[in-house]
């Protein structure tokens, strides 16, 4: 049991070390995607319109205003290359078409942007991060192409923009709507520009003003990339792993103690001591395991208590037959003719036909309690299953009238599944048993609903006491009074039907009897689940 837990707990440990470190590896891939996708949005409105600009520029000017931008921008080496000096595969290429830029990472911080200036060249820019400069230069473009149109036609100028370049929010406001100073505001009427950066909810704001224009450029807010730390991840990452570790030892814990007393009851058992039974609460695998060792011990106890009892029933019908064979011998012995030894000889043939019945009863008996006998089901007609037991009883003996009431030959409830031979062997049981007490009438009688069928066997003989129907079908028990061995008989017959009735999923039952004697029912499904 110890290693088993064992097990389970380095089984735990190697779990919380790999989850730790796929935490890590996630963090660093989401932190990845998200730097990718943020460097994606900063860097597309700047690159476009500086794309725009270029394409609008006489070929012998370009170098020039690439180099000149490129120093104000912060861009590292800003050019304009041809397609066809590039090795693009098709991926990027289809990745340019749609989003109009490219980006090529060459390590953590040095990327190159690609934009297109038309069908044969590119806009290249070499940044070494993303800073305030970045995006603040995607404003410095943006004034100085609207600064280019007239102001009728800047509204859907910008909307244009906008439309094709950021993915956040650019828009007119006008002053007194914004929470600028004074001071601010002259600055912006100066040419100059303002960052607003509100750290508590990590955004960036930017304003700017063109020249004759009382309304102001919002940029942003923009959320600025806070990258989920490593140390704090994996800080949560291992609370939270220590929390469910906790969690998962109190509850193996738990597991641990039912599954010990579980342990130790099934020692005290295999000891000798039978008695003994595990109390566990809960509708859970092990409080299912500890009903199915409760069951199992009572149905061991049950049958080594029912070995004992075989044992000295047994012991006890053999005695008789027995000494009776050994008294015959000896009369045998002594016979001084042959008409003598001829009737000890008949005598003796009954013994050993008596004791070859009690050893059936025995072994039938044994079969159906001590273990799952071979039960075939078959769809029989019970009406002649009780005719044929009336019909060989009649045969035996003629002290008793043995009547059997026939049911209707169209009722289809008159077919069920049974085991015929044990159906047959049951019946017979009841009517056997029956013959031995009726004063001169057995009525044997079948009924059935839609579901159950059901078998009476009535006699007319003196009955069975209320407080005696427990114990008849026990085995090896005999009722006094009227009902005493004289009758004959080893006590084994109703059992064998209880327990017949038990693998048909019936029951064996004992009444009053109409007839003044003892009422004897049978009652089973129709239909097994075979």
């Amino acid at each position: 049991m110890s290693s088993i837990f064992l097990r389970i707990y380095g089984g735990l440990l190697f779990t919380l070390v790999l989850v730790a470190v796929l935490s890590g590896i996630s963090v660093t891939l989401i932190n990845g995607l998200r730097q990718a996708d943020y460097r994606e949005d900063m860097v597309r409105g700047t690159f476009r319109l500086a794309a725009e600009e270029v394409a609008e520029l006489p070929d012998e000017q370009r170098d020039q205003w690439l180099k000149r931008q490129g120093s104000n921008l912060g861009i590292l080496d800003f050019k304009q290359v041809a397609i066809n000096d590039l090795s693009l595969n098709e991926d990027e290429i289809e990745e340019l078409n749609e989003s109009g830029i490219l980006i090529q990472m060459h390590d953590s911080f040095r990327f190159t942007v690609l934009s297109r200036v038309d069908e044969s060249s590119l806009l290249s820019g070499t940044l070494s991060g993303i800073s305030e400069q970045t995006a603040n230069s995607a404003l410095t473009l943006l004034k100085q192409r609207l600064e280019k149109i007239p102001e009728p036609l800047r509204d859907d100028e910008l909307a244009r923009i906008v439309a094709r370049s950021f993915s956040y929010s650019v828009e007119w406001v006008q002053p007194g709507n914004t929470a600028l100073y004074p001071f601010q505001l002259e600055q912006l009427q100066a040419g100059g520009s303002i960052q607003l950066l509100d750290n508590e909810a990590q955004r960036l704001m930017m304003f700017s003003q063109l020249p004759g224009d009382r309304r102001l450029i919002q940029m942003g807010p923009l959320d600025l990339l806070n990258p989920y730390p490593f140390k704090l991840m994996l800080t949560l990452g291992l609370f939270v792993l220590t929390s469910l570790s906790l969690a998962i030892y109190l509850l193996v814990r738990g597991m641990e103690k039912r599954l010990r007393k579980l342990e130790r009851a099934a020692t005290r058992f295999s000891r000798g001591d039978f008695d003994v039974r595990v109390t566990l609460d809960g509708a859970d695998s092990i409080g299912r395991l500890a009903q199915a060792f409760n069951a199992m011990a009572g149905h061991i106890q049950r049958l080594l208590s029912l070995q004992k009892e075989m044992i000295r029933g047994v012991s006890h019908e053999l005695r008789t037959p027995v000494a009776r064979l050994r008294f015959g011998l000896d009369l045998i012995a002594d016979a001084e003719t042959r008409e003598e030894r001829n009737y000890q000889l008949e005598g003796m043939d009954k013994d050993i036909e008596e004791l070859d019945k009690l050893v059936d009863e025995f072994l039938t008996y044994a079969n159906l309690e001590q273990g799952a006998p071979e039960i075939r089901f078959k769809r029989h007609d019970l009406d002649k299953v009780l005719a044929q037991v009336v019909e060989e009883h009649k045969r035996l003996q003629d002290r008793v009238d043995i009547e059997h009431t026939p049911c209707n030959m169209l009722d289809p409830r008159r077919f069920a599944d049974i085991d015929f031979r044990y159906i047959h062997r049951a019946v017979q049981n009841l009517v056997g048993n029956a013959c031995r007490y009726a004063d001169g009438k057995i009525t044997v009688s079948f009924s059935a609903t839609q579901d159950t069928c059901r078998v009476d066997v009535d006699d007319d003989g003196p009955g069975i006491p209320e407080e005696q129907w427990d114990r008849v079908f026990s085995a090896f028990s005999r009722l006094d009074d009227s009902r005493t061995r004289k009758s004959g008989g080893y006590g084994l017959g109703l059992s064998i039907v209880r327990r017949i009735m038990y693998w048909h999923n019936g029951r064996a039952m004992v009444s009053h009897s109409p007839m003044g004697g003892a009422r004897f029912s049978l009652v089973w499904p129709r239909k097994q689940k075979r």
